[in-house]
């Protein structure tokens, strides 16, 4: 029997005459070649899991096991005015979840973006700027019981509805600064640090059997790590039945370090909670910003030197992408029984968040599926680590 490693794949299309483009998904899929491992995930949008990008959802369904939602569960689309909630996006999400036996993932209930202004303030529809913080003199802010009644509302609202069928929460997402110190958020002005708490107190209530995370950015950073730490042990201590931390992962070809991503995976472990990588993509293109955070709030003005591959990667940045990756899977199989699940931001590169941020219109090729749906260099390098390690365990039985 011929083992169906990517080489071969590509040796055998050269000689039929096809490009390996044309080859998209070799066996096994991602989620095989990984299993008994970590689960393999993709953040969806909405026209994948509503079945019109037809493509999109057949490489969900082909590759990956676990799904998180990109937006349609964050509080401005699933809630957006006090008495109207909008659940149609995510019923359809769920459904197309179960659908496929997949580990559904709710993402987010607590965050200081994407939440509308209404629930900060007083009155329907205070004023507010664009990081939801009232304008000077334009209303006033919600007192400490209004704010915690409505996300008591909102989150028991939420996670009831999809009781023991969302396996997992996002329960509050990037509540630190980058020095570790929690960050002012609307939540944090408006309740107190126990807004922390109080959140993952109303989720365990409304589902007891859900798995209750942590997310957030650039903790590979040791004074960001240090406060998520912090974090962490404040809420076990409270009695929260956190379940695990999400590193998000948006990563760049030089950060972080194997060295900084071993770390910091370690150190969460030794909480006794589970680690996950939770928005996995590399951003290939030349830094805009002096600031690596993935704040989505960054803005950077157009300029063509920062869009140097509108009409396509080389070939030898595909490769370089595949070595980048590589590398980081190296360490997340390290790992294995410690990480539960990988999720990429994202199934296809014209998918992905970072064609628009944090300059708008820009090309970018962070994953492993190309424009067409098609396996990158990327892809084949990934799928050679899970086969390296597959050699290694037969090797030592």
């Amino acid at each position: 029997m011929i083992r169906k490693h990517p080489q071969f794949l590509m040796v055998l299309a050269a000689l039929l005459g096809l490009s390996f483009a044309r080859v998209n998904h070799p066996a096994p899929a991602l989620k095989d070649a990984f299993s008994g491992l970590f689960l393999i995930g993709a953040a969806l949008n909405e026209s994948q899991f509503s079945g019109r990008d037809t493509l999109g959802s057949a490489i969900v369904a082909n590759q990956f096991n676990s799904v998180t939602p990109e937006n349609v569960l964050k509080w401005e689309n699933v809630h957006p005015e006090p008495d109207r909630y909008n659940f149609g996006p995510a019923d359809r999400y769920v459904e197309f979840g179960e659908r496929h036996h997949m580990f559904i993932v709710g993402h987010t209930l607590i965050w200081h973006n994407q939440t509308p202004s209404w629930v900060f303030g007083q009155g329907s529809v205070p004023e507010m700027d664009r990081y939801n913080n009232l304008k000077q003199g334009e209303g006033k802010r919600a007192d400490r019981e209004t704010l915690l009644g409505r996300m008591r509302d909102h989150i028991t609202t939420v996670v009831s509805r999809y009781k023991g069928r969302v396996n997992g929460w996002d329960v509050v997402n990037e509540a630190l600064n980058g020095d570790g110190t929690l960050r002012q958020t609307p939540w944090m002005k408006g309740i107190g640090e126990d807004y922390l708490i109080k959140a993952y107190e109303f989720a365990q209530e409304a589902d007891p059997g859900a798995e209750l995370y942590y997310n957030d950015f650039s903790t590979e950073n040791p004074m960001k790590r240090a406060g998520a730490i912090a974090l962490v042990k404040n809420l076990l201590a409270h009695g929260i039945r956190l379940a695990g931390v999400g590193i998000q992962g948006h990563y760049r070809m030089d950060w972080p370090s194997t060295v900084l991503l071993d770390s910091a995976i370690t150190d969460f472990s030794r909480l006794g909670v589970k680690v996950m990588i939770t928005e996995l993509d590399v951003d290939v293109l030349p830094a805009a910003t002096w600031n690596r955070d993935a704040d989505v709030r960054l803005r950077a003005s157009a300029d063509p030197r920062l869009n140097p591959y509108a009409s396509g990667l080389p070939d030898s940045l595909q490769r370089a992408l595949g070595e980048r990756y590589a590398d980081l899977f190296g360490v997340f199989t390290r790992h294995a029984g410690v990480l539960s699940r990988v999720t990429f931001w994202g199934v296809r590169d014209g998918d992905s968040w970072l064609n628009n941020w944090p300059v708008p219109g820009r090309v970018n090729y962070p994953l492993l599926f190309n424009r067409n749906g098609a396996c990158k260099a990327a892809y084949d390098s990934v799928m050679n680590v899970a086969m390296r390690r597959s050699d290694h365990s037969q090797g030592q039985n």
